[in-house]
């Protein structure tokens, strides 16, 4: 049965372009990576067959119950909580091979938002918690009252590009101990010009960029995205649902360097490996965004978009990144290989660390 609205009666977002995006195989394997409180996976196995079979990854205590709940009742579900940047450790426990699908619906969830316990919201007052998993030992406040007025900077301009990072950052300094929402919100009003008077909430910004560094979302993002990637067949795919610029621009460039190959520095020796890494997966449409009518209904989702990859081919083997060796591009640029090596060294070291040259 199609539902409309999960458990706790929240739409979930894109719904019909997220499940037409990722599910090719009505008897296939696929995780959601994000369960949240269900209303995608409950979708997904709505278009599933009676062979078909989900794994449902959440790191929030309150998400892993709910899917429990639904597990019970439908025998194809699986549930591990877990981080999914760990995706690869978690498909072994519900007996998963090569996957026909993942999908991402990436950021805090409705659910969060709206429980002023949870502490992510600058609505309604509550702890500085900011934590995905209840497990974690670090919450937002604990950072916030112990960071340096630089560090609490930085993180506000990368994570939150919030232009008067330094301000805001002093102002926090000065205002501790912060013990709630309210006390960040009232610190941040304090630190704008006219008292942060936009459209926008003046601490949209600021609860963005504390909420992403708890997390570690970006991070977390970037290596559920290259997880996934491993683990599809061919033909599989990954969709991701994102809501901030930070997200969609991540999303694009992972999905731009599978499709395009790695960028690889300028007269490196290896240059002619490049085409070898390329073309490993072929972007299914363009991004998505939802209807006018989605919005309407649910304002939440007019920032989302929606983009997806399909896997076409395998990782290349070491043989075929080996055979490069006997080229004469290969054998010409040997020549000029010590001063090369040094010149290229760190980009090639940061490329290996990041999992972008296989």
């Amino acid at each position: 049965m199609v539902r409309d609205r999960d458990d706790e009666g929240h739409a979930p977002v894109m719904a019909d372009e997220l499940i037409g995006a990722v599910a090719v195989e009505r008897d296939g394997r696929y995780v959601d990576a994000t369960f949240g409180r269900g209303g995608h996976a409950s979708r997904l196995l709505d278009a599933l067959s009676a062979k078909g079979r989900v794994l449902a990854i959440d790191r929030d205590a309150e998400a892993v119950a709910c899917a429990e709940r639904l597990a019970a009742v439908d025998g194809r579900l699986r549930v591990e909580r877990g981080r999914f940047g760990a995706l690869a450790e978690h498909i072994p426990g519900a007996d998963f091979g090569h996957l026909d699908g993942v999908m991402f619906d990436v950021g805090v969830s409705s659910p969060q938002l709206d429980d002023p316990a949870r502490g992510f919201s600058f609505q309604a007052d509550g702890p500085l918690d900011m934590r995905m998993d209840q497990r974690d030992a670090e919450t937002a406040g604990a950072w916030l009252n112990s960071a340096g007025e630089a560090e609490i900077a930085s993180v506000l301009r990368r994570y939150g590009e919030e232009h008067y990072a330094r301000r805001v950052a002093r102002r926090i300094v000065a205002a501790r101990p912060l013990a709630s929402t309210a006390q960040l919100a009232e610190a941040v009003r304090r630190a704008l010009p006219d008292g942060g008077a936009t459209a926008k909430h003046p601490a949209t910004r600021v609860f963005q960029a504390v909420r992403i560094h708890i997390n570690d979302e970006l991070g977390e993002l970037e290596r559920g995205l290259a997880a996934a990637f491993a683990a599809l067949r061919i033909g599989g795919r990954v969709a991701a649902i994102t809501f901030h610029g930070l997200e969609h621009r991540l999303v694009r460039r992972c999905f731009r360097e599978w499709v395009e190959g790695a960028q690889l520095p300028r007269r490196l020796p290896v240059r002619d490996v490049a085409p070898v890494l390329a073309r490993r997966v072929a972007p299914v449409g363009k991004g998505q965004r939802p209807s006018a009518a989605e919005v309407a209904v649910n304002p939440r989702a007019r920032s989302a978009l929606l983009q997806a990859v399909e896997k076409v081919a395998e990782a290349p083997s070491n043989e075929r990144l080996a055979a490069a060796e006997g080229t004469g591009e290969w054998r010409g640029a040997a020549r000029n290989a010590p001063r090369l090596a040094a010149r290229n060294a760190p980009r090639l070291a940061a490329l290996a660390s990041r999992g972008r040259v296989a």
